[in-house]
């Protein structure tokens, strides 16, 4: 077949095929817009940032709670830490985030949703049919063991109140929770749980650890 003849039968196919298949675009997901003052970060185009994911607002809140190791909430459209976070802690965060709970394994496409069946929450995607468990990562024991460890005693400084009224005190990359502190004040406090970089603890009268 001539090359000519060739290219215009390779130009009519290719404007039969379907919109979606002739213009495939990548998926991205918007950067993230921060503004800083302070101790305080904001995303300010956090609603289009989960309108891009198609995820629940509080869902990719509480990943970032938990992965960042800070306190905060969402104020409309917009997610504010109560912390200095920088943008690529917040941009690989949410890489992380799309990774996990959005990007189909088998195809790459973020038409998916989650479903629960019994505990397991399964990944499933509305493009290829594919599913899968969802695997959140969950930080080695060892590691736990070398940062805080739960039962004992610490001295730290109250930096901040929460939204509960808690005192707020920062440990290497613990936040920790102390009812009944004041902010500015320096406390003995003793750990009674730890959940991944965040900890919950009690005034103590007990000297610190070793």
């Amino acid at each position: 077949m001539p090359d000519d003849e060739y290219l215009a039968l390779l130009g009519r196919a290719k404007e039969k095929l379907p919109q979606t298949i002739e213009k495939h675009e990548r998926f991205t997901v918007p950067e993230p817009d921060i503004f800083q003052e302070g101790k305080t970060t904001t995303i300010r185009n956090y609603g289009d940032i989960v309108d891009a994911l198609r995820r629940d607002p509080a869902h990719l809140l509480q990943f970032l709670l938990r992965e960042l190791g800070a306190p905060g909430y969402l104020e409309g459209r917009r997610a504010i830490f109560k912390a200095k976070l920088s943008q690529s802690q917040i941009e690989e965060r949410i890489q992380n985030y799309t990774e996990t709970f959005v990007l189909c394994s088998e195809c790459g496409r973020p038409d998916t949703k989650i479903v629960k069946e019994g505990r397991v929450m399964i990944l499933e995607c509305e493009a290829c049919g594919a599913h899968r468990p969802v695997n959140v990562r969950k930080a080695p024991r060892t590691q736990e063991r070398e940062g805080l460890v739960e039962g004992n005693i610490y001295e730290v400084m109250i930096e901040d109140v929460g939204r509960k009224g808690d005192g707020v005190a920062r440990m290497d990359r613990y936040i920790i929770y102390v009812p009944g502190t004041v902010k500015g004040t320096r406390t003995k406090i003793k750990i009674n749980k730890v959940t991944g970089n965040v900890a919950f603890a009690t005034v103590s009268t007990e000297q610190p650890s070793r």
